[in-house]
């Protein structure tokens, strides 16, 4: 079967589609759009999706214009490496898992990071607006990683067990962008409340290193990011 995904470099639910791909060990003739250029309005992607949102992905079967409905469509038409358990009780701690961080830890993040990435890096003075703000945001983000950083306390290597799955493909990308927003502005963050996270949430940096440790893995990352 042909998989063609249309998406935005670096846009978390686009993301999703990728790492999913790799831990499902499948290939797709990935097509990245601009966001400057239009590529979402014009009317030959429209056709495809109506609403001009991304990740959409062709297949022989039709065409999905959602992520969390792309990797139950993969999970279904590929039953190897499965994303989302092997029985009942794997798929129900799974999906919960899963649902919990697009929720969650997607909403956290983006409150966060929407207030650092476009920031100079310098520390707002403190008791500002602005500062305010950033650690309020943070508050969020620090629950959502010691949520996570619990549950692979229990020696699990990764948010679905012991082999990646649906879980770790929504979780990785908004794990990936949080760690690129310390890497990034480390003064403003760490001013903002959000620790080293190996020192503060030890099991969750340990699954993010061992993703990022992976080649495949690494490939999703955005381009841009290496210039």
């Amino acid at each position: 079967m042909t998989l063609t995904l249309h998406g935005f470099s670096g846009a978390p639910r686009v993301w999703r589609v990728l790492a999913a791909l790799v831990f499902k060990d499948l290939a797709a003739d990935y097509r990245i759009m601009s966001f400057a250029d239009g590529d979402h309005k014009k009317p030959s992607f429209l056709k495809l999706n109506p609403r001009g949102t991304a990740p959409v992905l062709e297949t022989d079967d039709g065409v999905l214009c959602d992520s969390i409905a792309i990797l139950g469509w993969l999970d279904r038409a590929y039953p190897a490496r499965p994303l989302f358990g092997g029985n009942a009780a794997e798929a129900a701690e799974i999906w919960q898992i899963t649902m919990e961080v697009c929720d969650y830890f997607r909403e956290a993040n983006q409150k966060f990071l929407t207030l650092v990435f476009p920031h100079s890096g310098a520390v707002p003075p403190v008791g500002s607006d602005a500062l305010v703000a950033l650690s309020s945001a943070a508050d969020l983000i620090n629950a959502e990683c010691q949520y996570l950083d619990n549950i692979l306390s229990d020696g699990r290597l990764y948010l679905n067990g012991a082999a990646p799955g649906g879980a770790d493909a929504v979780a990785y990308p908004e794990a990936r962008l949080l760690q690129r927003g310390i890497e990034t502005k480390p003064d403003l963050v760490a001013a903002a409340g959000v620790a080293d996270l190996g020192s503060t949430y030890p099991n969750f940096a340990a699954w993010l290193a061992r993703l990022n440790g992976d080649a495949k893995v690494a490939a999703t990352l955005p381009a841009h990011w290496n210039s």
